[in-house]
């Protein structure tokens, strides 16, 4: 029985003293404590923040883009360059790009081809925009000098983005394959429509219309190297 009673004072004992420790132990460190716990909360709190303010901002552009968009559907042309103008100022997000490409597009439209490809020849060389963005940009200049320009400008936008590794190889051997079908060199064209065909990738319109133009090769006769 002493021994029961001397086992129970012996844990009383050590429990005062574990509490006597915590309580030291958190006069000493309870600033410290306590201030990690509110960076903690100020980060999650200012990381929420920011999060919102991204979605915002990017909404914002986002709407003012719709606006542009429509604005130039509904042909008021010069409301939505003011717009779009604004956008590659002081958007968010993709949008300055984007309003930087569609402000290039409303010029081809517009008949000033040579600076609709001027401007998509700099967003595909801007290194601050996406890969894909800029291999985008390129294929535009390209597909618009196809009607405006020599084969030697077309291959200066896109002959790089034919090679095997390139994800848009398909896309850019169909422009030079074009440019070089208008320019009367049909060895040329047969060659990039041919890497088409026998790329096992390539999409299926893609490969199609590859066909059709070496089937409109073949019959026109006109092969440099027969």
């Amino acid at each position: 029985m002493a021994m029961n009673e001397n086992d129970s004072f012996i844990r009383e004992v050590n429990e005062e003293l574990r509490s006597e420790q915590m309580k030291s132990i958190w006069k000493r460190f309870a600033p410290f404590i306590v201030g990690i716990a509110v960076l903690i909360v100020v980060g999650v709190a200012g990381t929420s923040l920011y999060e919102w303010w991204q979605v915002s901002q990017s909404s914002a552009s986002g709407d003012r883009y719709l606006s542009a968009l429509k604005n130039s559907d509904e042909n008021r042309k010069d409301e939505a360059t003011k717009e779009l103008e604004a956008l590659t100022k002081d958007g968010f997000g993709a949008y300055p790009v984007l309003a930087r490409m569609r402000l290039a597009t409303l010029k081809a439209e517009k008949g000033d081809v040579a600076a609709a490809v001027s401007d998509f020849s700099a967003i595909g060389k801007d290194q601050s925009v996406p890969l894909a963005v800029r291999n985008a940009s390129r294929l535009r200049a390209g597909w618009l000098l196809v009607d405006t320009g020599t084969y030697e400008q077309v291959a200066v936008e896109v002959e790089e983005l034919a090679v095997p590794s390139a994800s848009v190889r398909h896309s850019a051997r169909e422009v030079l394959g074009l440019s070089a079908w208008k320019a009367g060199d049909y060895a040329k064209a047969r060659d990039w429509f041919q890497l088409i065909v026998d790329d096992t990738e390539a999409p299926t319109g893609a490969a199609q219309r590859a066909r059709t133009m070496l089937a409109l090769i073949t019959a026109s006769g006109k092969l440099a190297n027969g």
